[in-house]
């Protein structure tokens, strides 16, 4: 029998997906998070649910064992839990149902995240990588570049279809996460190798990148590639082009902001263009292109130390 919260939990989930227009993919995670919740306390009433029940919940979350190795849940891992717990609360305050405030529930302090991006001449390797002139060299060479061009999602990238394309105006319109479009832009490089592309299919498909494997193809896959062959194909040319670090189209996403940031692009600039709700997210690139402060370390750091010497030499 559904307890009160589970109830107000699938009304939640509802209100998620038709009011708010959530994905599929959020609306499930949500739904993990929130049963999750529910299960360890016991089905609570709204009113029952305190911050001192979240600070025991918090304590179970930080210290339970996610896999096989012994390892405890990540702190971001445990965040999206908390994330979720305080939508739903949110939610319970909007239809005037009394429990804890949302605000009362604080997320973990997380380290700052690494972030993984190719050098100059890795990225001249890997987009070089697809030699040829067949079709499905040119389509993932058109790949490689509009990854790296836009710094579009695989997501995003894998659902376009060639009406979104103008390449008369180097531009078009993505739908990202939350429904949000934004404009991205086409570099020459990737403007060109996607008219090669484009010139050579003589398939009917609406979208841009399809799979051309004619075995896999007479089985009735009509749509685009998924997100997974495109991890896929960039992680092959990845090993191809020599480079051993993990490569994933995310990388080339980070590649795109770290390009920007290096030549001088504002933060708010590449927040918009990389399509961040928040201009948080946007900041992780900031500490390894700051190129002021190298410029000021070594201007100024050790003077002190370097003056003496100097005047030894000319006396």
């Amino acid at each position: 029998m559904p307890t009160t919260i589970d109830k107000l939990i699938t009304k939640f989930l509802e209100y998620l997906e038709v009011e708010r227009g959530r994905t599929e993919k959020t609306i499930r995670n949500y739904h993990f998070y929130l049963r999750r919740f529910s299960q360890w306390a016991k089905g609570p009433e709204p009113k029952e649910i305190t911050s001192e029940m979240i600070h025991k919940y918090r304590l179970w979350l930080n210290r339970k064992v996610a896999g096989r190795d012994g390892k405890t849940l990540k702190k971001s891992t445990q965040n999206y839990h908390l994330i979720a717990l305080r939508s739903f609360l949110k939610y319970l305050a909007r239809e005037d149902i009394t429990s804890l405030a949302p605000e009362k529930i604080e997320l973990a302090k997380q380290e700052q995240r690494e972030v993984s991006f190719l050098e100059v001449e890795e990225l001249d390797r890997l987009l070089a990588a697809p030699a040829g002139k067949d079709l499905v060299a040119l389509r993932d060479r058109a790949i490689l570049e509009l990854l790296f061009s836009t710094g579009l999602r695989v997501s995003e990238l894998s659902n376009l279809k060639i009406e979104q394309i103008n390449l008369k105006r180097d531009e078009f319109t993505v739908r990202g996460k939350g429904g949000k479009l934004r404009a991205v832009y086409l570099s020459s490089t990737a403007k060109e190798a996607l008219k090669e592309y484009l010139a050579k299919r003589r398939d009917t498909s609406e979208y841009l990148f399809i799979c051309h494997d004619k075995a896999r193809a007479g089985r009735g896959k009509t749509g685009g590639l998924t997100s997974r062959s495109v991890q896929r194909l960039v992680e092959r040319y990845a090993k191809q082009a020599g480079i051993t670090k993990r490569i994933t189209p995310h990388t080339l996403r980070h590649t795109f902001a770290t390009d920007l940031l290096m030549g001088g692009a504002d933060i708010r600039s590449v927040q918009s263009l990389l399509g961040h709700a928040s201009i948080t997210t946007t900041q992780v690139y900031t500490h390894i292109t700051n190129k002021k402060m190298k410029e000021v370390h070594k201007k100024f750091h050790d003077r002190a130390r370097k003056k003496p010497k100097e005047e030894n030499k000319t006396s």
